[in-house]
């Protein structure tokens, strides 16, 4: 009995805290959808072919405007590689494309706090710029032909299918592109696609938030993050928080829940921002590093990332800090089951009801068939 009553506990967490993002997540995966329909993906090996500035500043643009999908903008990143794009700017694609989009900032805002979110969108753009000074200073051009060589190869990674999907529509003005029907059902298919490729991360962050949430005793994460030595709480919260995401498991916004767990739990405030910034750290990442660029260069990315995310969380905590925006109280949304009628129950309705929208359009256009070959292989012309 006492079994069945801790499971029961932590799927009730898992469910609030479902609940409580539901509209969010819709919202996120609309706007998103719209976005990608006016962006194309077609140019983006013309358009980054170095690692200038300029360069790098297209490519935290459009990644933004991409898929949320950790393994999404992983293969997303190598195809444009293939086709000529700078490394770095490839990387850095890679890196606006799972912190800088949309639905990571609403998600963030609701469920931890709209200081979180702020901290992301200035520190993605930090960690990016840490990550092409030390390529700059680090990567040499022998480990890189090499990595180019074994991207050539075309090893199967995961979600190549929905990488190499552009169903962007370029006439016309931008609204116009977004409401004719061809525009419509380009939305629908990017709204269903990308929560059919990020479904598996974000129902496994909520049931590990549910569980560490209803099992783990505070008093282990205060000792863990050393949460009574406020000092060092805050050089160990960056350091650790990666390495936490790595044994999580779970990439994209699937790591916000968790999060919430966390930072309720006593972790630094950037230990909680380089905790999210560490997606593309998790374990089955790095296996897809591997196989796309050799494992030397997977060693020398996941040396490289650890650095950038560890050091964007502390500076973004130490910025935040000396401008007063770090929360005092530690309240993220990790709450028992219940729905009234409040605001996120409307939000949630009103959504769901434009999710049935897009989702029969979806179905009335072809929609199952190009699932199907989503995680099929892509091979450049």
């Amino acid at each position: 009995m006492m079994v069945l009553d801790a499971l029961g506990h932590a799927l009730s967490l898992a469910a609030a805290m479902s609940w409580e993002i539901l509209w969010t997540l819709i919202l996120g995966f609309a706007i998103s959808a719209a976005v990608q329909v006016v962006v194309s993906k077609a140019e983006m090996g013309r358009l980054l072919p170095d690692d200038s500035p300029r360069s790098l500043s297209i490519a935290c643009g459009l990644g933004a405007a991409s898929s949320s999908c950790s393994y999404a903008a992983v293969a997303m990143a190598r195809s444009v590689f293939r086709k000529g794009a700078d490394f770095t700017s490839a990387m850095a694609f890679q890196f606006a494309s799972t912190n800088l989009v949309i639905e990571l900032g609403i998600i963030l805002a609701v469920l931890i706090g709209w200081q979180f979110t702020a901290a992301e969108f200035v520190g993605g753009p930090l960690m990016i710029v840490l990550l092409a000074l030390l390529f700059r200073a680090l990567l040499r051009p022998r480990l890189l032909a090499a990595a180019r060589e074994q991207a050539d190869r075309g090893l199967v990674g995961v979600m190549e299918g929905h990488a190499a999907m552009d169903m962007s529509v370029t006439e016309g003005p931008i609204w116009s592109r977004i409401t004719n029907p061809k525009g419509f059902t380009a939305i629908s298919h990017s709204f269903v696609m990308d929560w059919a490729s990020v479904w598996k991360d974000l129902a496994g962050g909520l049931l590990i938030a549910g569980a560490l949430g209803a099992w783990v005793p505070a008093s282990f994460w205060q000792a863990f993050f050393l949460a009574d030595r406020p000092l060092l709480a805050k050089l160990w919260g960056p350091l650790v928080g990666p390495l936490v995401a790595m044994l999580s498991f779970v990439c994209s916004i699937g790591n916000v829940p968790l999060a919430a767990v966390l930072w309720n739990g006593g972790i630094s405030f950037g230990g909680v921002i380089a905790f999210i910034f560490a997606d593309l750290i998790v374990l089955p990442i790095l296996d897809i590093y591997r196989k796309y660029y050799g494992p030397r260069m997977s060693a020398f990315l996941l040396g490289t990332f650890y650095l950038t995310m560890a050091a964007a969380g502390l500076l973004v905590d130490l910025v935040f800090q000396a401008l007063g925006l770090v929360p005092a109280a530690r309240n993220a949304k990790v709450v028992e089951a219940s729905i009234t009628l409040n605001y996120t129950t409307v939000l949630n309705l009103l959504l769901l009801v434009l999710a049935g929208v897009l989702v029969v359009r979806f179905l009335r256009t072809g929609g199952p068939e190009m699932l199907r070959m989503m995680n099929a292989p892509f091979t450049p012309g």
